[in-house]
């Protein structure tokens, strides 16, 4: 058990954001499983276990808080989700340091009241339910096959109108090509595996824009 103060207090002093989480305790280890997932899934993160919302430090009973997170890692989420925890003594009292890495396995899915499986990422500081698009492009990630493109009207379309726009919606692009949206779901989960366009997540919205890579394929096109 390290006593450096420091370590933790720099930490608490970022306040919480993507990759930083403060949790009093753990009181619900099925309500815990998003957080695993959305690190998971996502970039990774650190959990502090032990401190409030605010940053004040409360302490935890760490033997019991260790297993109710290892609990939300391996019962209540699927497939399981790796992690590494460490105790700290800060103003006397022990903090819970949960450190879970960016999966290769994902997505990472966390069990809900109605025993229904949903996969999270982290936007901000918040927990959010994954959207079909990305379930969609891991698949295709996990899948062996390769990935065909096809520049078919309904890409001519998308394309044509992000070379004038920024950005552009999931119904808006069904509306322009005129698909269902889970049509456009396909052709946009494609196009992200190859690097033509990327998702922008926000707890607001989600939109879709050309990379760098997909504003060379439009000029030659």
């Amino acid at each position: 058990m390290r006593t450096k103060e420091n370590y933790i207090i720099s930490l608490i002093s970022q306040g919480e954001h993507q990759m930083l989480d403060f949790k009093y305790e753990i009181s619900d280890a099925m309500k815990m499983a998003r957080t695993f997932s959305s690190f998971a899934n996502t970039d990774g993160g650190i959990l502090l276990i032990g401190v409030k919302d605010n940053g004040k430090i409360k302490g935890v009973r760490t033997d019991e808080e260790y297993y109710m997170a290892e609990s939300a890692a391996k019962i209540y989420c699927n497939p399981e989700v790796p992690f590494t925890a460490e105790k700290w003594i800060v103003e006397g009292k022990t903090v819970l340091e949960i450190r879970i890495p960016p999966s290769v396995k994902k997505p990472h899915y966390a069990r809900d009241r109605d025993y229904k499986w949903q996969a999270y990422v982290r936007v901000k500081d918040e927990n959010m339910a994954a959207n079909p698009v990305l379930l969609k492009v891991w698949k295709i990630k996990k899948s062996r096959k390769g990935v065909l493109i096809k520049y078919s009207k309904h890409e001519k379309h998308l394309m044509e109108y992000l070379s004038v726009h920024v950005e552009i919606s999931l119904p808006r692009f069904a509306f322009i090509a005129r698909l269902k949206e889970s049509e456009a779901e396909d052709i946009l989960a494609r196009l992200i595996s190859f690097g033509i366009i990327e998702m922008q997540l926000s707890l607001e919205k989600i939109t879709f824009k050309l990379t760098e890579r997909g504003l060379l394929v439009e000029e030659n096109h």
